[in-house]
């Protein structure tokens, strides 16, 4: 498996919340060779890995599937669209984005921006309220293909950076699916002590919403949330953050399980893998917090991949943290 050439097939396949279809697809294809039996139901791709033995527990691997976006609320007279956001954008950026609109066919656009000239130093943070999309095309042409609802992604393709670090959109959290697939790969010829399931959850960035009825459906002993966290850039808070190559964050939290959190990290120092801690005060704000008191309750834990600029359209990771990741799963789920 090229963990590269994985991530960023994922990053740039189009898939915002709601309407995943376009990456839920590609991921399903890339899990079958994994879990033939893998399928797309409720819009969360969800397959077994190798046999169920009675008396194992059950321990599901789960990355969520969507990213952020923006759905159409309107067409103007004037010819231009106007949006609603999916998830947490960064407003502060949106001035001037170039965007897809996702209709009867893909329409490239831009969000518009008034020159500084006109805006005589006064330039605010947009309200969604304010943001436009300009297509250069007019209302009635954009009526026959764009309709209320169709949702909106960034314009943006990956691009390599220094070393193994890349950047681009939608890594929030592909790279987390690209992790799984590579634990996968590394656990093909070992013995299970888990039954495990794989699910790339839909819908995380309204509220968990896939993962919550993943939990509920597939019912696990335990359950590993693989999303991203804060990597450390210029001017923000160390002691929030990790840092870029330096391995998989695990997470501790009153809301998590601490026995899963201690067994992964006694799984990263016995392969002698390095990671980081992620110490958090409440919820995680990830799907782990839909498997933790989903029915009987699931021991519920975060492996995260440090991420900068996140939620927005050049997100950073570094691909040898994905690589650390899928090892520390896979070693984890070896030693049970």
């Amino acid at each position: 498996m090229n963990i590269q050439d994985t991530v960023i097939a994922l990053s740039e396949a189009c898939g915002a919340s709601g309407s995943e279809t376009a990456a839920a697809e590609l991921a399903l294809g890339m899990l079958r060779e994994y879990c033939p039996d893998a399928e797309i139901r409720n819009g969360n791709v969800i397959g077994r890995y190798g046999a169920f033995a009675d008396g194992r527990p059950h321990l599901v691997l789960d990355a969520h599937i969507d990213q952020i976006g923006m759905i159409v609320t309107y067409i103007t007279d004037d010819g231009f669209i106007k949006v609603g956001n999916l998830g947490g954008i960064d407003r502060r950026l949106l001035p001037a984005q170039p965007v897809v609109v996702h209709g009867k066919k893909d329409i490239k656009g831009v969000v518009c921006s008034v020159p500084p000239h006109l805006s005589k130093g006064e330039g605010k943070v947009l309200s969604f309220e304010d943001v436009a999309i300009d297509t250069e095309m007019s209302a009635d042409e954009l009526k026959r293909i764009v309709s209320l609802g169709d949702t909106v992604t960034f314009d943006v393709k990956c691009r390599k950076l220094a070393g193994s670090r890349i950047t681009g959109g939608a890594l929030d959290d592909r790279c987390g699916v690209a992790a799984i697939l590579y634990a996968l790969e590394l656990l093909k010829d070992s013995p299970l002590k888990y039954n495990v399931t794989v699910i790339f959850s839909a819908q995380e960035e309204l509220g968990e919403r896939g993962a919550k009825i993943g939990a509920f459906e597939l019912d696990p002993d335990i359950a590993i949330a693989v999303d991203v966290s804060f990597a450390y850039a210029e001017g923000e808070d160390r002691l929030k953050c990790g840092d870029l190559g330096k391995g998989a964050m695990i997470g501790i939290s009153p809301s998590l399980s601490r026995r899963i959190s201690d067994g992964l990290t006694e799984a990263a120092e016995n392969a002698k893998l390095p990671y980081q801690t992620e110490v958090m005060n409440g919820l995680t704000s990830t799907n782990a917090d839909r498997y933790s008191v989903s029915r009987g309750g699931s021991e519920a834990c975060t492996v995260s991949i440090p991420l900068r600029n996140m939620h927005t359209p050049v997100e950073v990771i570094d691909l040898a943290d994905v690589e650390l990741t899928g090892r520390l799963l896979a070693e984890f789920i070896r030693e049970a």
